[in-house]
């Protein structure tokens, strides 16, 4: 059986349908589970409930500092190895992101599968499109961004759903590799121009000040977002690469129509 973790999610939730679609059966776990799934929370004492499952789909349990997300990880490694599972499929971050604030936690999971004696395939997962056009702020002027004329090689989340769905259907097929899941690059003036606005960049500093006074925003957050920012507008997450194409075995969804999508459905009313 597979199981997806995390099923509630964005990701796993389209990951789940993905296999559904192509008549896999799959089981989702998450915390708080919908009818059908199974209850799964990495912080219990004694770990995750994995009995009866063979591919565990771990989909990063991103949101929270990084000690808490290794834990996390490591309670589902342990359970995996102690309930029978045969080969683990983990949602990682793509390996130009290295420096990114989030990076860590990744690495570390990374570490952890590739010494825990079980089948693996690493999904390195590129930053999704629909995030790169959600960090995109609306003026009466048009877009602002501190990503500069930096370009990201974005993913459609659905995309990346599909790639999972293609592993974890056949898994013996893609053990011990690791795959870099990219998409197209594009700017935040591409999806300025998309929408028929202008794009003005900020500075840094001054991105990172209003990060700081969100008060949205968990501690842990604003650093992750500001490390985007830097990256982008640096140039160190516009390479592309052929590893989501030769899964999916059809053209990708074009990131920049996502991002634009994105942007436009958070332009306020009076813009």
């Amino acid at each position: 059986m597979i199981m997806v973790t995390g099923a509630n999610g964005q990701l796993s939730s389209l990951v789940l349908q993905e296999l559904a679609g192509r008549g896999v059966p799959a089981l989702g776990g998450s915390r708080t589970p919908a009818a059908g799934q199974r209850r799964l929370d990495f912080d219990e004492p004694g770990g995750p409930d994995l009995t009866g499952v063979s591919t565990l789909v771990l989909v990063s349990a991103g949101y929270a500092e990084d000690d808490r997300v290794v834990a996390r990880h490591r309670a589902a490694l342990d359970a995996a190895v102690r309930d029978g599972v045969t080969h683990v499929v983990y949602t990682s971050l793509i390996g130009s992101g290295d420096h990114l604030g989030f990076a860590l936690p990744h690495r570390a999971t990374e570490r952890a599968i590739r010494a825990g004696g079980l089948e693996w395939t690493i999904l390195r997962n590129g930053l999704y499109a629909e995030l790169f056009g959600s960090l995109l702020s609306w003026t009466p002027e048009g877009l602002e961004s501190a990503f500069g004329s930096g370009a990201l090689a974005a993913v459609a989340r659905t995309d990346l759903a599909a790639a999972a769905a293609v592993v974890a259907g056949a898994p013996a097929e893609h053990a011990g590799r690791v795959y870099e899941l990219l998409g197209d690059p594009i700017t935040a003036t591409d999806v300025a121009a998309r929408l028929r606005v202008p794009h003005h960049t900020i500075g840094l500093g001054e991105y990172r000040s209003r990060l700081l006074q969100d008060d949205s925003l968990r501690g842990f957050e604003g650093p992750m977002l500001a490390s985007i920012a830097s990256a982008v507008r640096h140039g160190f997450l516009g390479d592309t690469g052929p590893d989501l194409r030769g899964l999916l075995g059809r053209p990708l969804t074009d990131p920049l129509t996502v991002a634009a999508e994105s942007a436009a459905a958070l332009r306020p009313v009076a813009f």
